[in-house]
């Protein structure tokens, strides 16, 4: 397999001291974190792009749950199931 060569110019003095200092702990050369943190964020930003949206969750959760109790009934009992966890604080 070819492996590409990357040289990255310009960098700030802050931000390799910070990456230096993190390749240490975590037993990797410059060039190894570099590719680990930029395989990560790759990772994760496919991630973000995968998922839905907080508010698109809530979104789909609504209409989704039933209940045949009133309102006030469903508030007074969240209020005395917060109450007893107060008091046993």
């Amino acid at each position: 397999m070819i492996m590409a060569n990357l040289q990255i110019k310009g960098i700030d003095e802050n931000l390799y001291a910070q990456i230096k200092k993190l390749a240490a702990v975590e037993n990797r050369s410059v060039s190894q974190q570099i590719l680990y943190l930029a395989k990560e964020y790759l990772v994760q930003r496919k991630r973000l792009q995968t998922s839905k949206p907080p508010a698109q969750v809530l979104l789909d959760l609504s209409d989704s749950w039933t209940d045949d109790r009133h309102p006030e009934e469903i508030v007074r009992e969240i209020k005395k199931a917060l109450s007893g966890k107060c008091a046993g604080s």
